[in-house]
């Protein structure tokens, strides 16, 4: 079932069956996120079931989900998504509350947590609020990881509080970037890799979207210290065996914004707030 919110000029779909996804921006009549038209309709209806696997078994539906961090496949204490059958694209339950979406997954066994994604929608954008809860009887620790998918072909651009940016994944290459003064640029290019962006100043812009957030500058994030990753795929001859089998199915740009990693006794939780603005909406 699909919910929809609208603010003047904006209109926010999302899917709590499918990992509490948020799969519709549309600002002035015209679609923000990267979502796969082979899987969704306009109006967010296909098949929603929860998948797993390999990374090349991943069913890409799109939109804006939270994973955990690290990513990895060497033990217990790293995710080996996507795909993922809970909280990537398992059924989330929904609650809500005027303007305000409220989408919470089933307990993971393998990393201990239940996640909680609260939308609500503003006269500017929107605000998504994350937690993880450790619903374990175990101690656990991950990192918060939000995922925004957008349509490749244009520009990103991030503030810097320092020069300091590392090549995290490079599957065809590594992207290439400049740093102008207190911003880092990373054009249009097709390639399958990710910049990690240690020196972040906590904000990232992509078309008329800017996603801003809090860094912990005590805290310590996964990926070489990057609370902002920037990644880059485009459609390949076959796919990447040195990823799994990665077959990206389009020009995708990602937006990744992590939490430090937190060590969680069980019951205890950590958060992470996103604040996703756009050129003020017409009401």
């Amino acid at each position: 079932m699909v919910t929809w919110l609208e603010r003047g000029d904006l209109r926010l779909g999302l899917v709590p069956e499918l990992g509490g996804r948020l799969l519709s921006v549309r600002y002035r009549g015209t679609e923000l996120l990267w979502r796969n038209a082979e899987l969704l309709d306009d109006d967010l209806r296909g098949e929603y079931a929860p998948n797993s696997g390999r990374m090349g078994d991943w069913v890409n539906y799109g939109g804006d989900k939270t994973w955990p961090a690290p990513q990895g496949w060497d033990g217990p204490d790293q995710w080996p998504g996507p795909p993922d059958p809970v909280l990537d694209s398992g059924p989330y339950t929904a609650d809500v509350d005027g303007d305000t979406v409220t989408m919470t997954s089933a307990p993971d066994p393998r990393t201990g947590l239940r996640f909680t994604r609260a939308i609500t929608i503003l006269d500017d954008g929107y605000e998504l609020r994350l937690q993880a809860m450790n619903v374990s009887p175990r101690p656990v620790r991950w990192a918060l990881w939000n995922v925004t998918q957008l349509p490749g072909g244009g520009l990103v651009t991030a503030g810097l509080r320092r020069p300091d940016v590392v090549a995290l994944v490079a599957g065809t290459g590594t992207p290439e970037y400049t740093v102008d003064g207190d911003r880092l640029v990373v054009p249009a290019q097709d390639v399958v890799g990710k910049l990690g962006v240690p020196g972040t100043a906590g904000w990232v812009t992509y078309g008329p979207l800017t996603l801003s957030f809090d860094v912990d500058p005590a805290g310590e994030y996964p990926d070489g210290g990057s609370p902002l990753e920037i990644w880059l795929e485009h459609p390949l001859p076959e796919p990447l065996a040195s990823l799994g089998d990665l077959d990206p199915p389009a020009r995708i740009v990602e937006l990744e914004v992590l939490g430090p990693l937190t060590s969680l006794e069980p019951g205890a939780t950590t958060n992470l707030t996103i604040r996703a603005t756009l050129p003020r909406a017409r009401s």
